[in-house]
């Protein structure tokens, strides 16, 4: 069966706890092990090398109001200034104080502050290189549900940002940069992954041998980063920067503060607090040192990976309450045309495209098969956008939404998803009385959610060491 990809929710909590100590769910926290490079199934248009457009780049002529504010980093083709590292640095300040976490040495909190701006501003070059877009009514639609996941009104939103010092314009900006970094990686790493049958069989293999409780476990996580290609003795040093850290763990200093001060994962200036995760979904070379800690408050010994070495926390431990067996599958054979804004077509121009196209097709001028091998930009247009069957919970769910709307054979308006703009048609349906089909489908769903942990953070490091990033002194 052709797999889709199973995509996270937008991930806009770390800048919004960041700011301003919103609480969000987030599922991005460092890996361990990359994942092997496979061919893609999902649909969604194969991408030449991503990383070679954030490879050494000239740096643009800087104007004389950023010579003013003084440079402190130059990635790339742009620079970050000292008044934006500062601004950062007084709004983590302010998180972390809200949320009772002893502040770092002020030189420690700056040095983690700019190494994460740089990692968010190399996503985003990606993803605008890529073509992506955020226009201004899909801003605000992500605005409003953030509001409402907080039981709050936009207005509401909004003051409290205003309260804490900073412009509601800065902070769409920084949402907008959010939802762009959570795009170029569902494309570069999510798009990617593949799961075997294999990997399936022994995951419920494993499960049956030794079942586990359905439970859920909060972590926190500290974790110093190896470069890429990095020397024996670059090494050493990173590990004697994880052994210091743990040494002081040890002496009773307080986690949070030392994630902030050491870890280089994507949730150490949160205190370095992953979230509620399943315990299935653990990335798999984190799972014994994770089961090794028995009681909440205890931390693990440090971990190696090879993209760097770890300590854990256990935060938080939880019953879940059971999902309801169900021995029926809906499958759906569906198909798709998929396209993408590029820098010479707007997302505007996308739509109109594709609600032509349906035209056509409700014209009877063309074939949904002809069209889609013409125009689609996904690996699927070659079979005339045919995805084959799909399971619940196998692609987005404004995807899965739609195509559970349609009737045999009726072509959707144009809809968007992470991956850009569809129209899709719903060729047949049927429900599989199997709960054996449906236990794989979970399988597969929590090995790829292990899978995905794992190749994040190496899709990371990788984008870091082969960016061009410059520190300069402040210029008077």
């Amino acid at each position: 069966m052709n797999q889709l990809k199973r995509p996270a929710a937008i991930c806009l909590s770390v800048c919004l706890t960041a700011l301003f100590g919103l609480s969000f769910s987030t599922s991005a926290w460092s890996q361990a092990a990359p994942a092997a490079k496979p061919q893609s199934t999902s649909p969604i248009a194969p991408i030449e090398d991503p990383l070679a457009s954030a490879a050494k780049a000239p740096v643009k002529k800087v104007s004389k109001a950023q010579i003013i504010n003084g440079i402190a980093v130059v990635v790339n083709d742009e620079v970050i200034t000292n008044m934006e590292v500062q601004e950062r640095i007084n709004s983590i300040e302010r998180s972390l104080k809200a949320q009772g976490t002893p502040l770092p040495a002020r030189a420690d909190l700056e040095k983690q502050i700019l190494e994460r701006m740089i990692i968010d501003r190399l996503q985003v070059q990606l993803a605008k290189e890529q073509g992506m877009r955020v226009d201004d009514i899909m801003l605000d639609r992500a605005l409003q549900r953030m509001a409402e996941q907080n039981k709050t009104t936009l207005q509401e939103l909004r003051n409290q940002i205003e309260r804490d010092g900073t412009s509601f314009s800065a902070f769409r900006e920084e949402i907008r940069d959010d939802i762009m970094m959570q795009r170029v990686r569902e494309r570069e790493v999510e798009s990617k992954l593949q799961v075997s049958e294999l990997e399936v069989d022994n995951f419920i293999a494993a499960q049956e041998a030794a079942p586990s409780k359905n439970q859920e476990i909060n972590l926190g996580h500290i974790m110093v980063r190896i470069p890429e290609n990095a020397t024996p003795e670059v090494i050493a040093q990173r590990n004697a920067r994880a052994q210091e850290a743990y040494k002081k763990l040890r002496i009773g200093d307080d986690f949070a503060k030392l994630a902030a001060t050491y870890s280089d994962s994507n949730e150490a200036l949160k205190g370095g607090e992953v979230g509620w995760r399943e315990q299935d979904k653990i990335p798999t070379i984190f799972v014994d040192a994770v089961n090794k800690i028995s009681f909440v408050g205890g931390f693990s010994e440090i971990v190696r990976s090879p993209n760097g070495f770890h300590i854990f926390k256990l935060l938080g431990k939880r019953d879940v309450a059971p999902v309801a067996a169900s021995n029926t599958v809906q499958e759906t054979n569906v198909r798709h045309i998929l396209m993408r804004p590029t820098q010479l077509l707007t997302a505007a121009q996308v739509k109109t495209t594709l609600a032509e196209l349906k035209q056509k097709i409700l014209n009877k001028t063309a074939t949904f098969e002809e069209l889609a091998k013409a125009n689609s930009v996904d690996t699927s247009a070659s079979k005339g956008g045919d995805l084959g069957w799909v399971n619940p919970g196998d692609t987005f769910p404004e995807f899965e939404t739609t195509m559970n709307k349609l009737a045999i054979n009726e072509v959707s308006d144009p809809i968007e998803t992470q991956m850009g703009f569809h129209i899709l048609q719903v060729v047949e349906r049927k429900v599989s009385d199997d709960s054996k089909e449906r236990k794989r489908v979970a399988a597969r769903q929590s090995v790829r959610a292990r899978k995905s942990e794992e190749a994040l953070q190496d899709w990371l490091r990788q984008l870091r060491d082969r960016a061009y990033v410059e520190f300069r002194t402040e210029q008077k």
